[in-house]
This record gives structure tokens, sequence and C-alpha cells, in this order.
């Protein structure tokens, strides 16, 4: 909101006050002011002229020699080429010496041989800014209304020596998005009176009653609560004059006609929209209220025709037919124009949730709108179109109809909150005397009441964000002056801060894997919709949910998974020759089980993987070697290892939708008698693979909330073996469906605690084993805490070993 402190200061004296020091107090007391800005861009010696005569130059066709009085006593000859100049018009002159933007500097000069002393200016050489000149100043000289004192700086006549604050409101101080807040703020700050325009003293209305011409109804009450009009008859559209357009300049708004220039005067001044129809295109003369059906269109005032969706508030006329978007725009059908003559203005409160739908839906943002969105002060309907009849009568020769009509659904009841005066000094530390809040309530022009070491206090309908008693605590905090709040020393036990348990393990497993050649990627939380479907979740039943308003499509549901955004990552990379891979994310996936949201979605914490390319680059003596199925999975045994779980993850073969057939497993974790799936790892589908132009590449993901539970959090040790350990080798035939992980499973069990270790060191397949046969080496070691291991031992548990195999998996051992 930006506010003119000389159209400010027509509500309270700004006597004494320098702008800047205004700006830094307001700033203290809760609002920031974003910047002070001057309307001069340093403009100096540049009067108002009256052309007393122009003549075509003797030797230019396109320049005219004018003849000004500048009110200098003698006239002055100036040469000038803009179209539009003539005799008899009020111009700004720059004299002889004058400077203008930009460090131009006036002088004499001679132009085709005549003299010329001075310049007479367009708006855009004065420094204004072009987008808030009317239209039809645009191009040329700027010429000032016929009532301008010839003579008078320019300055004062454009209202150059204004200064103009930035009001960087919240959303909650939506009171300060009109001049009379803004007024109410800083009387507030100042502790100066604030006053308040009386129309209704200044309004002379007709006999003939407006509700001969014009009705009102409401069919969405819910939506709209009070619609009031007001009519006129007999108006004459011209310009508005010209302190009100230099004041709408300054408020970032551009002038168009006297009668619109009056409803943005008055929605500035109030913070109450207004708008005026052209009374003699509202068929019947009813003004309605209602909800957009599906499929109608309006032609708004910007000359778009917009599409409306159902449920969109509505003005129409009699015939049911919009004519307004209603806290929007207004509709062309009904627009005020050079031949209007009779004029009906509405002045509403709208529901700020159905405005802003509405505005979102149609991506039209008006000063109306933003107003309505955060909710206008219900009161105002009525001052703020009295306001504006009053204006449209003084600067538009109408005639006021006797009487508003209006429907009212209902009205707002008076606010009052208690305050103790033992919390508010306990919130803030303070010994406030109950005289004090009484005059800060008086300077915030709230009515209040003493009552037994409590202060009642009827709030003020244009303070919408005070609700609590909290509320206005805050309000006597930041007038009775934050650097006035003593400083206290913080009391209490102090905790020293630490990692939680999953935040430790995060950033545990974070360093081991990029210490072990691993890169990080952070993607997306959003994806596209299709993404979802690439992989399962390792939740069944779970499904995705879709965001309400996504930045684009490829941004519009929460992941299920982080696989797709890594191959995303790993084809970006591959088509810039980026082709060895091997990054992690550490991140969220978010489910849901219900169709239509209606809680929150759960949220959990993955492991994702990707490996893709080399393991190792071809040199001179080594050959290139692709990475592979078994890489990943060390990877993922790293990750088991470091959080103490590997002898309680196992893996099962496993073909989930995206991964390889034959090149893909399951994880699983042990947890007491039960066994818990907590994630994938395997090859890409050869198809997906194809269509994302990438080589073989493999992918995993873990479920982190299984391993941050069952995670040692101790390091155990042990004392080094003092006995030697016995190795056996052994090599059994099976079928080729047999997992090797199954018989090593198998021979722990059988083995107990004296096998030490385990290991799988060569498969091998070939006619000479049979059909669907395969061979398996495994190297087991065994050991005793206590003693040696006598042969008789060693052999006892071997047999026993393959006697299980045999039973279990009808292997045979190879000979």
């Amino acid at each position: 909101m930006k506010v003119s402190t000389e159209w400010l200061s027509d509500y309270i004296s700004l006597d004494n006050v320098v702008a800047e020091e205004l700006a830094e107090q307001i700033t203290r007391s809760g609002i920031e002011i974003d910047s002070v800005e001057k309307r001069s861009p340093g403009v100096s010696q540049v009067v108002v002229g009256y052309v007393k005569s122009k003549e075509k130059h003797p030797d230019a066709d396109k320049l005219n020699v004018c003849i000004i009085d500048a009110g200098l006593g003698e006239d002055l000859q100036i040469v000038c080429g803009a179209k539009n100049v003539d005799a008899g018009q009020k111009v700004p002159v720059a004299l002889v010496g004058a400077k203008l933007p930009g460090g131009l500097e006036i002088k004499k000069a001679k132009l085709r041989g005549v003299a010329s002393q001075g310049m007479i200016c367009s708006a855009k050489e004065l420094g204004l800014n072009e987008k808030f000149v009317p239209k039809e100043q645009q191009e040329g000289i700027l010429v000032l209304p016929e009532n301008t004192e010839i003579g008078v700086p320019i300055n004062g006549v454009l209202g150059l020596d204004d200064k103009v604050l930035d009001f960087d409101l919240t959303p909650n101080r939506s009171d300060c998005l009109s001049m009379l807040g803004a007024a109410y703020e800083v009387g507030a700050i100042l502790g100066r009176e604030v006053k308040i325009p009386e129309p209704e003293k200044k309004l002379i209305e007709v006999s003939e009653a407006a509700s001969n011409h014009v009705s009102v109804h409401i069919k969405a009450p819910e939506l709209c609560n009070h619609y009031a009009v007001r009519y006129f008859s007999h108006v004459k559209i011209a310009p508005s004059p010209q302190w009100m357009q230099n004041r709408l300049a300054a408020a970032g708004v551009r002038p168009i006609n006297n009668i619109v220039d009056i409803t943005n005067y008055v929605m500035m001044e109030y913070g109450q929209p207004l708008h005026a129809f052209d009374a003699d295109q509202i068929a019947g003369g009813s003004i309605g209220v209602r909800q957009a059906v599906e499929g109608e269109t309006l032609v708004t005032l910007d000359g778009q025709e917009r599409k409306l969706e159902a449920g969109a508030l509505l003005i129409t006329d009699g015939e049911n037919k919009p004519v307004g978007l209603a806290g929007v725009m207004g509709g062309l059908n009904s627009e005020v124009t050079g031949d209007t003559v009779n004029i009906i203005l509405e002045s509403a409160h709208f529901d700020g949730g159905s405005v802003r739908k509405t505005s979102r839906q149609l991506g039209l943002r008006s000063e109306a709108s933003l107003r309505f969105e955060k909710e206008v002060d219900p009161n105002r309907v009525i001052p703020a179109l009295n306001r504006a009849a009053s204006l449209i009568a003084q600067y538009a020769g109408g005639a006021v109809h006797q009487g508003i009509v209006e429907a009212v659904i209902k009205t707002l009841e008076e606010k009052k909150i208690t305050l103790s005066l033992a919390k508010l000094n306990g919130y803030l530390g303070t010994d406030i005397s109950m005289l004090e809040v009484k005059a800060i309530f008086t300077r915030l022009n709230f009515e209040s009441a003493e009552r037994q070491g409590e202060i009642e206090v009827l709030v003020p309908s244009r303070r919408g964000d005070i609700t609590r008693d909290v509320d206005l605590i805050e309000e006597i905090a930041r007038l009775y002056g934050y650097a006035n709040i003593p400083t206290t020393a913080i009391e209490g036990p102090t905790t020293a801060g630490s990692y939680t348990r999953e935040q430790f393990l995060r950033r545990s497993l974070r360093t081991l894997l990029t210490h072990g050649g691993w890169q990080e990627v952070i993607s997306y939380s959003f994806t596209y919709e299709s993404s979802v479907g690439l992989f399962p979740t390792l939740s069944e039943g779970s499904r995705a949910v879709k965001l309400a308003m996504p930045m684009s499509e490829d941004r519009s549901v929460l992941r299920t998974s982080t696989l797709p955004q890594l191959i995303d990552i790993a084809a970006y990379n591959r088509n810039r020759k980026q082709e060895n891979l091997s990054v992690f994310e550490i991140g969220s996936v978010f489910w849901t089980d219900e169709d239509k949201l209606t809680r929150q979605p759960r949220e959990l914490p993955v492991l994702g993987f990707l490996l893709t390319g080399l393991r190792q680059e071809k040199q001179w003596n080594i050959q290139a070697e692709k990475v592979d199925f078994f890489d990943l999975k060390g990877a993922i045994e790293s990750v088991t290892e470091y959080l103490g779980l590997h002898d309680k993850v196992f893996y099962e073969a496993d073909c989930p939708e995206g991964f390889h057939p034959g090149r893909s497993a399951s994880i699983y974790l042990k947890a007491g008698e039960d066994k818990v799936r907590i994630g994938v790892l395997g090859q890409m589908h050869p198809n997906l693979q194809r269509d994302k132009d990438l080589e073989d590449t493999y992918v995993a993901e873990l479920l982190l909330e299984p391993l941050y539970q069952h995670a040692v959090s101790n390091i155990e040790y042990s004392e080094l073996p003092r006995f030697p350990s016995v190795e056996r080798d052994i090599a059994v035939v099976v079928d080729s469906g047999v997992e090797a992980g199954a018989l090593i499973q198998a021979i722990q069990a059988t083995a107990g605690e004296l096998l030490t270790a385990i290991q799988v060191f060569d498969v091998f397949t070939g006619s000479k084993l049979g059909e669907n046969k395969k061979s398996v080496a495994i190297s087991m070691v065994y050991r005793h805490k206590d003693r040696t291991l006598t042969e008789e031992d060693i052999t006892t548990v071997h047999d026993r070993v393959l006697e299980v195999l045999e039973q279990t998996f009808a292997a045979e051992l190879r000979k």
C-alpha cells in the first residue's frame, strides 16, 4: 500500500514530521516501510504557462512557434514540435535555467533560425511514470486543467513535492489497505487526533427516490451479506480534478475519468471497493447477486472473455445476465463510457474466500479483489458509498437520488474483549499501569472501560485481526515500544543440544556412503503422475497424493518412490556424457490409502540407490569392468553391516514391477519371529532402460524406519580368537532354482556357533551337471572359542551339514 503523506495530512496533522523519521517509527511499531519515495524526480524552474498563440515554423513543417504567458510579466517565444500543442492551453513550461530529470538543463536556443526561450514539457520529460498518466496525456505535451493558475511552480500543481510511504503489509493488517487505516495507525504512533470525512453533511439529494430506478436482491446470502447502491442522473463524464489525479498516481492507480477515478479514490481512502454501472445498460434497473452456473461467460472491462466456473459470484441485471464479477472486475456490457448519463454505484460486502477463488481461477487480480480477499471492514459499505456520492455530485455534476437501495442479510455484532492487567504485564515482563493501557487504547481509537483490574475493549470493525486478549497485548506492546520492554535473562533448566537417533543415523549413513565413493543427490518431493506406476511402493495398497494446486504437470503429485527421479537424474547425466554414476538419496516418500484425502498422508524416510556404467575404467593393463547386481548388493550390505544388522537382513529372489525378471530381489529384516519387507534391489527392466536410453542400470530402495528401529546402538567388541580355525570347502549340485542364500541359511542353522564364516565362491552350470542343475561352491570356517577343534568335531558337524543339504535341497556333493 502506497501512502501519500500529502493525502495523509487530510486526516491527521503531520506538522514537524519528517517522512523518513515517520517511516522509521512505523517500522518500529510493527509495519515495515519498504521505502520513502519522492514523487519529484528533480524538477526545478518549471511553471504553468498559457499558450496565447501558435504559428507554423517558417522553415520546418513539424515545428510550431508558440507565444507563452508564464506569469513573468513578458511573454516567451518557444519552439515546440508536439502535435497536440494549441492556443488556449495551460501547459508546463521549463524556463531558461530549468533542470529536468536525467540532468537536462534548459538553455536559450535557436531552432531553424527561430529563437526559443524554454521548453513546453511532456509528462515523460517531467519524469512522471507514464503508467500512471491518463492515456490521452501519454503522447505529446502535458495539457493542464483550464483552472490552473498561470506562473505557479509545476511541482505544486502535479503534487511532485509529495513523499510516498510504501507499507509492506502482512495479511492480517488489511485495515491499512486504506488511507483512513493508515491514518489511524499513524495517529496511534504519533498520539494525534484522526479526522474522518463526513460526506453525509455535504450530500444534497434530489427529491426523486433512487428506488424508483433500481432494485436489489441477493440470491447467494452466504457469499454476500450486504449490497447497497445509489442512483445518479445527468452525470457528465470528464477528467477528474488534478489533485485527485495526483493522489491516485501517488497510490499507483492510473486516472481514467471522473467517475472511475472517484470510485478508485474512495476505495484507496476507505478500503471499500466500489463499482459504477451505466444504469441504462442494466436491464430492468434490477441488480442481483448470484452464483454462476457451469459454462457461463462474461467479457470483463479488459476486453477478455472469461469462462466462469460454477459457483463464481456474479452481479446480474434484471434479465439475470452477468454484468460483473463480484469483487473482481466489472463487465464490459455495463461499462461507464463517455456517453454515460445515469449511473448505479455499488458498495457491498462479499465473502473474501469466494473472491479469492474466482480471482485465482481466472488469473485476474485487481485492487478490489486484493481488498476483498483480505476482508474489508463491513461497516464501511455505506460511508464509502456516501463519500463517493458527494464527490460525484461535486465533480461530475450528478444528481444524487434520494435514499440508498440495499439488501442486508446480517449485521456485524460488536466485538468486546476483556484483558487482565496482570496477564498483560506477565506476558511482557513489564509494569505498565492501567492509566497507560487506557491511554494506548485511546490512541488506537478503541473504546475501553476499566473493571476491577481488567479492561474491557470494544474492538472497531476495521480491526478484524484482533480476536483475543493476546492480540490486544500485542497492540499495547508495539505502541508502548519494544525498546521500552526490559530485557530479562533466560531462566530455567537448559538442555544441551543433540541429534535425535534418526538424525544421527541419517548423517552417519550419508558419511558412510560418500566415503565409499557414492554421490548424494537431492530431488523434488513433487513429481509427475506417470512416474508413480514405474515402480511399486513398499506399502501394499498405497496411493499417490495429488496436489490441489501443482506448480506444473511435472510437479503434480507427491512421490511414492525416489527411484523414478534417480533414473531421470541418470538420464540427464548420460545426455551430458556422464555415464558412470553411483548416486544415492536420503529423502521422504508419501503414501495414502484413501481415494480422496481426508487425513495427513504417511511420510516415510527412504534410502534410494542408482548404479550404472563402469566399475573400473579401461587402463593399459586393466580391462574395463561394468557394474553389476552384486556391486549394488555390496553397498546395501555395507549399510546393514554398519548398523549392526547384517545377520538380520536377508534377500529373496523377486520380480517387482519395473525390475529385470531374473536380476532382482526383495530385502527382508528379521524382527523377532517375523520378517519385514524393507526394500527392493535389482536391474531396471530392459524395456524401461530402453525408454530412458540407459545402459544396464541397477537401483534399490530401502525403508529407513525399520533400520533405525533395529540398528545396534552400541558397538560390541569381542576378543581376538586364541584357537586356530579350520576351513572346509564343498561344492554341491542342486536344482538351478535353489537360491544360494537358502543353502547358506540351512548351513548356518545346522553348524551353529562353530561356524564363524561362510561364503559362496563359485557357481557353475554346464551340460555335464545335467539339465536345470548348477554347482554351488561354498567355503566354511569352523572355530571353537575355548579349545582347538579335533578332526572328529569337524567331521561330525560337516557331515551333518551335508546331510541337511541332501534332505532339504536334494543336494549332491560334486565329485
